[in-house]
């Protein structure tokens, strides 16, 4: 029944004139766990919705007369997304060639099989389904990158935001109270894929809550994406009553989640979040209060709540002493004694095999999925070698450093939002990431792109008719 209700819904996103495949994309990043075709048919490879939703958005975006078109312009023009394009391509090389060229010559942790010992490289067909990933994370920020154009459609992306966050505490409320209550007839049918799932580990008497993600530390990594992603793409929502009531609720329900998930990674990128927070807040602080009188409003309303909330825990801690008793011991086990458990130092070796084999190979990488990395940034340097990285993280900067002449508020929201929501998760992806970067991650270098080709456009149709309707109005008007 799960299954058949998945594919009613991708074939009615598929079908449907609205925006049903975005809201059904963010709808199902926390739902890692679910494998949407049988195990049995497709010999034992794990489908997951997102990457199946993630491939009818592509197809529907560029399906149409001018598809082609769109796409070559995108990934041809260097203000758009060339140096995406050269990545992608080098990757491809790379991952075809390499792990034949340096068969035997370099030793790698594989991906499937025994991960606490190297091996030597050899190809393997996790060569084929790491790439087709990384293709899918890359195709949809060229669909992100066309379909976010348009103001109406981005308002729908910041609301299905929304409506993921939801999903993701309600799988993970569920998962907490299934040792309590008999949920887990509920929740097995959403747990079918054929790779391992830790699902019932315990740490200090507590249940790790992992929602419907295979692990802990998956399901912490998408609570902190949503939590950071939310917190600061929430001032470019439109509708008032969303922005103002519901996205803080949402806010401390991811933020109950991501303690509950107790994965240190998670710990140290909300603890990083923090910190970023503080500083996006200091900066719109000291902002002149005339050119950006946007970035000023929710000050007073921010700094209250944070100013009640140390009253509150510096009461407790008068009041009962040892009330933050247990919130210390689980710190100290899961994030100061993390160097001292065992899959610390086996994702250490990870890194250092990554790193010599990339030395082995001379600079050309081992391809994708050739080896286990555990960190975003060596594992795209091992795996598409010092070109594939070098373009990759300058495509990174660009998007981060986006800008536009003139730019609408709207712009210069969600360009300041991608730059500091970005910081945590990546904090994140480097201590438990791989090559592929997230769905959310993608989203936010489709839709800068998408606002720099807008802004472009706009400015070549006031050249040829005159001045046209700033499109931010409904950005001043609110505040």
């Amino acid at each position: 029944m799960p299954i058949a209700l998945f594919w009613l819904l991708a074939i009615w996103g598929l079908l449907s004139r609205g925006p049903v495949l975005l809201y059904l994309f963010f709808a199902t990043l926390p739902i890692g766990a679910f494998a949407v075709l049988p195990t049995a048919v497709t010999g034992g490879l794990t489908f997951t919705p997102t990457p199946i939703l993630t491939l009818l958005l592509i197809f529907r975006t560029f399906s149409d007369r001018g598809g082609l078109a769109a796409f070559l312009t995108l990934a041809t023009l260097p203000q758009r997304l060339m140096l995406l394009a050269l990545f992608w391509m080098v990757a491809a090389i790379t991952t075809v060639f390499m792990p034949r060229l340096f068969a035997g010559a370099a030793m790698v942790v594989p991906i499937r099989g025994v991960v606490s010992t190297t091996a030597p490289l050899q190809p393997t067909a996790q060569n084929i389904s790491q790439f087709a990933y990384l293709s899918i994370a890359v195709l949809s920020v060229f669909a992100f990158a066309r379909l976010l154009q348009s103001p109406a459609m981005r308002q729908h992306a910041f609301k299905a935001m929304c409506l993921g966050a939801f999903v993701t505490i309600v799988t993970g409320l569920l998962d907490f109270a299934s040792q309590f209550l008999p949920l887990a007839p509920l929740l097995e049918p959403f747990r079918t894929a054929s790779y391992a799932l830790l699902t019932d580990i315990e740490v200090m008497g507590g249940k790790r809550v992992v929602g419907l993600m295979p692990e802990a530390s998956a399901y912490g990594g998408q609570c902190l994406a949503f939590l950071s992603a939310l917190y600061f793409y929430r001032r470019a929502l439109a509708e008032g009553r969303l922005r103002d009531l519901y996205v803080p609720i949402l806010l401390g329900g991811l933020a109950l989640c991501a303690w509950l998930s107790t994965s240190s990674g998670t710990y140290v990128g909300v603890a990083v979040l923090l910190l970023v927070a503080a500083l996006e807040w200091f900066l719109r602080a000291n902002t002149d209060e005339r050119r950006s009188a946007v970035y000023r409003c929710g000050l007073v309303g921010e700094m209250s709540v944070t100013v009640c909330a140390v009253i509150v825990a510096a009461a407790l801690a008068i009041l009962q002493p040892h009330i933050f008793d247990p919130v210390y011991a689980l710190v100290e086990r899961m994030v100061l004694e993390k160097q001292s458990s065992s899959s610390f130092g086996e994702r250490g070796m990870w890194r250092a095999t990554a790193v010599s084999a990339l030395l082995e190979t001379h600079g050309f990488g081992v391809g994708l999925g050739g080896t286990r990395a555990s960190s975003s940034i060596v594992a795209i340097f091992s795996n598409t070698g010092v070109i594939g990285g070098m373009l990759f993280y300058a495509f990174v900067l660009q998007s981060l450093l986006r800008g536009a002449w003139r730019a609408t508020i709207e712009m210069q929201l969600i360009v300041a939002a991608l730059r500091f929501s970005f910081i945590p998760p990546f904090v994140l992806s480097l201590m438990v990431g791989d090559a592929d970067f997230s769905g959310m991650t993608a989203f936010g270098f489709g839709i800068v792109t998408a606002l720099a080709a807008s802004a472009r456009q706009n400015r070549r149709a006031q050249r040829i008719a005159g001045p046209i309707p700033p499109s931010d109005a409904a950005y001043q008007l609110r505040w």
